[in-house]
């Protein structure tokens, strides 16, 4: 029997931020090393390598686990033994394939990690809410592309991913009110 090809796995989240225009939120997300502001699970974010807002820009992300319950952060684990204890923080080196200011939108590729991938591309777009207006406020569409991970499943994923965005926009609508 011949091996079966894998199938890459594709997801995508959206959350809308109201009454916030789409040029008071792209400054949060072009700033590639501030992921920990905004994303509730990161707990470091910085730059390791290249120039801030510039392809080939590389960050270190980071989060502790949880301390008693677990989470969708758990299900990220690889084969290695190391990453099966539960105390163990999770990370990965992210590259910052592309970015464009004008059309709002930036592109992303996990390098080393401890969380399972061998391949993941994402994509962040901020989009009108409706319209062009941006008194609708806007969305932000997360979108990924990425090869199975084992002792997961691409449902579990998107979930998380489709979670970690809620709180994104929640956090960022909490800091842009507050200005």
């Amino acid at each position: 029997m011949a091996a079966q090809e894998q199938v890459k796995w594709e997801g995508k989240a959206t959350a809308k931020l109201n009454g916030i225009g789409a040029e008071q939120v792209w400054p949060l997300l072009e700033d590639f090393c501030s992921l920990d502001k905004w994303l509730p699970a990161i707990d470091t974010c910085y730059r390791v390598e290249g120039i801030n807002g510039q392809p080939g820009l590389v960050r270190y992300c980071a989060c502790k686990p949880p301390s008693s319950t677990s989470s969708p952060s758990d299900d990220f684990d690889d084969d290695d033994e190391e990453n099966k204890n539960p105390g163990m923080t999770k990370w990965c080196h992210e590259k910052l394939l592309a970015i464009d200011p004008v059309v709002r939108c930036l592109s992303y590729e996990v390098l080393d990690n401890n969380l399972g991938f061998k391949s993941y591309v994402a994509t962040i777009k901020l989009l009108p809410a409706k319209g062009d207006d941006d008194k609708f406020g806007c969305q932000i569409e997360w979108s990924f592309l990425a090869d199975p991970v084992e002792g997961m499943t691409c449902d579990v994923l998107s979930s998380y991913l489709n979670l970690s965005l809620q709180g994104m926009v929640e956090n960022m609508e909490r800091a842009l009110h507050s200005n």
